[in-house]
């Protein structure tokens, strides 16, 4: 397989292809609940705005489109991501292919992106805006790299339009543009391309793609920001200095989960070759370790200022480089070699094949010891059951929460569903003997599932309707043992009589 790669570069998107094929399967294949980002994918997908809630919309008006197609089905979530992913592989490849002179190196940084577990296995089991991002990042490196190397209104237009998507893909995303603009200037041979008249054009399409969501969260900056905050600064501290130290040190842990797989693999692949090869450089490595320097300073910074929690999925739209940076130092120290790819290889073939065994396996396993996951949850016997116990069929159902919501519409895709916090989106909707409004809610699985505060407030702003009977039921998981079971609570509200 090494000389066939080797010849027929190509090749590895086949195998790629075939990779994220895999992974569609298994989806299909897992039991048909979702996660809490599927679910809140498929509940948004019922409309197309220009801004949701506190994630930017561009992986939600992808997901809408593939909906149009597909229906909202497990599919539609499952295929789109992969295909999403598959372009990101696909740029980043023809990234290190345009920066790498070694055949060989731009492989092995392409493969490379399978050892770092948020680009890979992370993004597998229920990440979307993450993926969204990763996509625009390496969109971003190819087209940067294109204008840097072949300057054009195309290669600049497709860089402002790279900018802009990734904007609308996940806010973190603009630490990598302007961490990019800082190392090109401080890299005489990249410079004059920031100076280049058609950055202009750059500029405008990027401002363009931002603008209509830019203006939605300048008019809902509490949803868009609020969340955001609040992650941020999840940790409690009892000064700033505990503060600063507490956010220093999540920051540090993230870098370690994020890097760390990635480097040890490195590693053992390049052995010595390694440490002898971070003290080389070449243009393209000063550009990519000026990008990763000047981001972590931001970030360091962004501690200083007040947020005690980073998470390790945060750094993926500007550390998904590190392959790509390795394979450069080792290229630049003219330490590339020919064993380097047979070693790589299988390491590249092996996360191929666990990755996707894992995905499969998690949930039976864990079901078995009885340590539930989402998956686990048996939401289609629940909306099946619920939906048979009253004759009419409910003209809206008001759930708990998305990842409720989205289950509910994957098996009810007939009827509207809404959330508390979604009353903009909302439709009007028959309410009279035939038509009644179906509210779902839970409580982890527990037996005690009080009515949500916010579930209330909705009902009390929607005609000042009160819950009557409640009703509850509760079903074994899926995989799940004897005796463990997981409980609903729902009530069919009917207009009261005069």
């Amino acid at each position: 397989m090494v000389a066939a790669l080797r010849q027929r570069p190509y090749l590895l998107l086949a195998l790629l292809g075939v990779y994220f094929v895999a992974n569609v399967i298994v989806r299909l294949v897992l039991p048909h609940s979702l996660e809490l980002d599927e679910g809140q994918q498929l509940f948004l997908a019922q409309w197309l705005s220009v801004g949701y809630d506190s994630q930017p919309p561009f992986y939600n008006w992808l997901q809408y489109g593939a909906e149009q197609l597909l229906g909202p089905t497990l599919a539609s979530l499952s295929v789109l991501k992969n295909l999403v992913l598959f372009l990101s592989y696909l740029f980043f490849g023809l990234t290190a292919f345009m920066v790498l002179r070694s055949r060989d190196l731009a492989i092995i940084a392409t493969l490379g992106l399978l050892t770092m577990p948020q680009v890979s296995f992370e993004a597998q089991r229920d990440l979307t805006h993450t993926v969204a991002v990763i996509f625009t990042s390496c969109l971003f490196l190819f087209s940067l790299v294109r204008a840097i190397r072949a300057p054009s209104l195309i290669t600049y237009a497709l860089t402002g339009l790279a900018i802009g998507l990734g904007m609308i893909a996940k806010y973190n995303f603009v630490l990598l543009p302007a961490a990019a603009l800082l190392a090109m200037l401080a890299e005489p041979e990249f410079r004059r391309r920031v100076f280049d008249w058609r950055i202009l054009l750059t500029a405008a399409i990027a401002l363009a793609v931002v603008l209509p969501h830019g203006l939605w969260f300048l008019d809902h900056l509490d949803a868009a920001t609020g969340r955001t905050i609040g992650k941020l600064t999840a940790e409690e501290t009892s000064s700033r200095l505990s503060q600063i130290m507490t956010g220093l040190s999540s920051l540090a842990l993230a870098f370690a989960g994020f890097a760390t797989l990635t480097l040890v693999l490195f590693a053992i692949v390049f052995g010595r070759d390694m440490a002898r090869a971070l003290r080389a450089s070449s243009p393209w490595s000063r550009l990519i370790g000026r990008i990763m320097l000047i981001s972590a300073v931001a970030l360091v910074a962004v501690v200083l200022f007040g947020a005690s929690n980073i998470k390790d999925r945060w750094l993926t739209p500007i550390y998904l480089v590190l392959p790509l940076y390795l394979c450069l130092k080792i290229e630049a120290a003219g330490l590339a070699s020919e064993r380097h790819l047979p070693r790589f290889l299988p390491i590249g073939l092996v996360l191929m094949v666990l990755i996707p065994a894992v995905l499969l396996l998690r949930i039976p396993v864990h079901g078995m010891l009885g340590k539930y996951e989402k998956l686990n949850v048996p939401y289609a016997a629940a909306v099946a059951e619920i939906l048979a116990s009253d004759p009419n069929r409910p003209s809206l159902i008001v759930a708990s929460d998305q990842q409720m919501a989205g289950n509910i519409r994957l098996n009810a895709p007939d009827i509207p569903v809404t959330i508390p916090g979604y009353e903009a989106f909302e439709k009007p909707f028959a309410f009279d003997a035939s038509h009644p409004l179906l509210v779902v809610w839970r409580n982890r699985g527990r037996e005690s599932m009080p009515l949500p505060d916010d579930v209330a407030e909705w009902l009390a702003a929607h005609g000042d309707l009160k819950v009557g009977e409640t009703k509850t039921i509760a079903l074994p998981y899926i995989f799940g043992r004897e005796g463990d079971l997981y409980h609903f609570a729902y009530t069919f509200l009917y207009p009261q009589a005069n």
